[in-house]
């Protein structure tokens, strides 16, 4: 039986993931540092605090940072099986896509955000848009640099 991980391509498609979301997050966190981000906390977690409300704080960072993480890493497998070797980088921008609009119309409405976080501000649509785009993006461009050096 053939894993879900044991083709070169997702392996490569994992890491990809980790270092979208690496990046990502780091954005993320800067933009809350210096006050430019409109979001009132990281929204993974804001996601584990819905869910696990009844646990230390330091429990839930290292919970949030873990399944962002894995998050990432599982759609950047995901892009890498379904796209094979005719990876593009309009195929990450549209995984991008995809899971942004995942996150505006079903997670930010969970979390009482409203969709496209309009209970807060309609800037957070704009924020999260330019993190998935950009960071799928080059997880396309690193996917099609792949291809392209191992032809």
């Amino acid at each position: 039986m053939n894993s879900f991980l044991t083709g070169p391509l997702q392996k490569r498609g994992l890491l990809y993931g980790l270092l979208g979301t690496l990046l990502m997050s780091l954005i993320m966190l800067i933009g809350m540092g210096t006050g430019l981000s409109p979001i009132p906390q990281p929204i993974p977690l804001a996601i584990v605090t819905s869910v696990l409300d009844n646990i230390a704080q330091p429990l839930l960072i290292i919970f949030a940072i873990f399944t962002h993480f894995g998050y990432g890493a599982f759609w950047g497998a995901v892009l890498f099986r379904v796209v094979k070797k005719r990876g593009q980088t309009w195929h990450g921008l549209a995984m991008g896509l995809f899971l942004w609009f995942i996150m505006e119309l079903l997670v930010l409405p969970w979390l009482g955000w409203g969709v496209f976080g309009s209970a807060i501000t309609p800037k957070i649509a704009v924020a999260t848009l330019a993190l998935h785009l950009g960071v799928r993006r080059s997880i396309g461009l690193g996917f099609k640099q792949d291809l392209t050096s191992n032809r």
